[in-house]
C-alpha cells in the first residue's frame, strides 16, 4: 500500500496527543507527521473524532490547513 492512496488521501503518523477538545470532549487534538507528498517530514496539528494513540497512521485529505491550538492560544 502507498502513502497517497487513489482518493488523494495523504498518510500522516501520530506523534504526540495534545489533549482533548470540542464542546464535550469528544475529539482529541494530535501532532501528526506527513509521510508523503510535498509536505512530507512536516509535522501538523489536527482534530480527530474516535480512538486515537500514538504511532496509528491517519489518512489525511488535505495537509496544509491546520487546527487551532487548544484554549484559542
Amino acid at each position: 500500500m502507498s502513502a497517497e492512496d487513489q482518493e488523494g488521501a495523504t498518510a500522516a503518523e501520530v506523534v504526540e496527543i495534545v489533549g482533548k477538545t470540542g464542546m464535550h470532549g469528544e475529539a482529541m487534538q494530535v501532532k501528526c507527521r506527513i509521510l508523503s507528498g510535498g509536505n512530507q517530514g512536516r509535522i501538523i496539528t489536527r482534530n480527530v473524532l474516535g480512538p486515537v494513540r500514538e504511532g496509528d497512521v491517519l489518512q489525511l485529505r488535505e495537509t496544509a490547513r491546520e487546527a487551532d491550538a487548544i484554549g484559542g492560544q
